[in-house]
């Protein structure tokens, strides 16, 4: 596992020891990442799962300003940490170990928003309808900003969930990648 583009091209990752984790596939981040920019000049994002911390670190490598890594696993957290040290990222991030649920909360109270969110929970646990609509409540994502769902390719997620429309849907094997944006606030007026 590498960073696959921008200023940390090439620099070696590592994962998460044992199956806990899935590291989302260098050829899929690459994939993900021309899906949604693939540079970008500042903003701020949220890595819900980060595992190993392998999409938000591509995120900061590819221009954004700051990152928030979040994984309720003590041996990710530790990962995390070691691969923003090792890539010189650690003044752009910001890594609690906690559930995403009350991670969200959390970010709520500190009236946070984001450009770019990225979720992928474990496939078997699937919860990302009931994240979107905790994001759409709360309103954590920019007006112009993208919600990045990675789940397994037989999973078909709605169209719309409360005020985020999918935008995109790809898949890749057996990974599927869909793209959620606020809707548009003068959608369906003329």
């Amino acid at each position: 596992m590498r960073v696959v583009s921008g200023e940390l091209k090439g620099r070696v990752l590592k994962a998460v020891p044992g199956t806990s984790t899935r590291p989302t596939t260098d050829k899929v981040k690459e994939s993900l990442f021309n899906m949604i920019g693939p540079y970008f000049t500042g903003g701020i994002g949220l890595d819900l799962f980060a595992g190993s911390g392998g999409l938000g670190i591509e995120a900061l490598s590819r221009g954004l300003e700051k990152a928030i890594f979040v994984d309720r696993e003590g041996k990710a957290i530790h990962i995390i940490n070691e691969n923003l040290k090792s890539c010189g990222l650690e003044e752009k991030a910001e890594v609690y170990r906690n559930d995403a649920v009350r991670a969200l909360k959390a970010i709520q109270k500190r009236e946070l928003k984001f450009d770019y969110i990225f979720l992928d929970p474990p496939y078997k646990k699937q919860q990302l309808v009931k994240l979107l609509e905790m994001i759409d409540k709360e309103g954590l994502v920019h007006q112009d900003g993208l919600i990045v769902c990675e789940h397994a390719s037989d999973i078909n997620l709605p169209d719309q969930v409360g005020g985020l429309v999918q935008s995109r849907n790809e898949k890749y094997g057996i990974i599927g990648i869909t793209l959620y944006k606020v809707e548009a606030e003068d959608e369906g007026e003329v």
